[in-house]
């Protein structure tokens, strides 16, 4: 049974511990806003084949470094889930009659409220280095992909938390994921330009989808169907949910 009462809670706690740590917010854009800036402003004149004449290299980097952003604040959502191990708190939330489902619905909601906020920062930015956006609907289409994304990727972080038991193996561990998802993803350049061999690798990737989603309703351009995409990613969500659930129970009875 999903607990509205017990999700606003962790959303709750989420959004005041997000708010107090200041440098975590500067310290989760700053790859991205670095990437943004020197990146796009440096390539901004390149053309890159696999564009069309009317993206410039900028307009196409923009909804990829979102996606990087994403992906990577999402899935580092994780580490909070250790630390309430180590100090006791996710024991006490788990001794009390709230759902499991529930539990990890507060978790995820709260990560991806942080994971949505460091996007639109990241996006407010690039609209003053020059990013045209789309009309208020294509913007509108874009937070509810983004949202989807983050669900995939955070509830990985929480599956990997509540198998691994430090920060540190999880920090080596999700590194070792997030950085070949984020490079097959085609968030800097087409998918379409990589090796055959490789190009099957993005395939599997789901950030792949959600970055070529965002490229969809924010520039007008996308290699697969944007229809094709959503439904990868409302797919993948839901079963993200489901598995982090199951740990989340396996791992309270070992």
């Amino acid at each position: 049974m999903i607990q509205r009462k017990v999700i606003y809670i962790l959303w709750r706690r989420e959004m005041i511990k997000y708010f107090r740590a200041r440098s975590r917010m500067a310290g989760a854009i700053g790859m991205p806003a670095f990437m943004l800036i020197f990146q796009g402003m440096g390539f901004r004149r390149v053309e890159f084949p696999g564009l069309p004449e009317s993206i410039g290299y900028f307009q196409y980097l923009v909804p990829g470094i979102i996606g990087m952003t994403l992906l990577f604040t999402a899935a580092y959502a994780g580490m909070s889930v250790i630390m309430d191990k180590q100090f006791g708190f996710l024991k006490e939330v788990m001794v009390t009659p709230a759902s499991r489902v529930s539990i990890v619905l507060g978790m995820i909601s709260g990560s991806a409220t942080t994971s949505l906020i460091q996007a639109l920062i990241i996006m407010m930015m690039s609209v003053l280095l020059g990013f045209r956006l789309p009309f208020l609907p294509a913007v509108l289409s874009s937070f509810m992909i983004m949202v989807l994304i983050s669900m995939i990727f955070i509830n990985i972080g929480l599956i990997l938390s509540s198998v691994l038991k430090d920060f540190h193996g999880f920090s080596t561990v999700i590194n070792f994921i997030a950085f070949p998802l984020f490079l097959l993803s085609g968030a800097l350049f087409p998918v379409s330009n990589l090796p055959a061999s490789i190009r099957i690798l993005s395939y599997f990737d789901p950030l792949t989808y959600g970055v070529d989603a965002l490229r969809g309703v924010l520039i007008g351009h996308c290699e697969f169907s944007i229809v094709l995409d959503v439904c990868i990613l409302l797919t993948l969500s839901v079963l993200m949910i489901c598995t982090s659930s199951y740990f989340f129970r396996r791992a309270e009875t070992i």
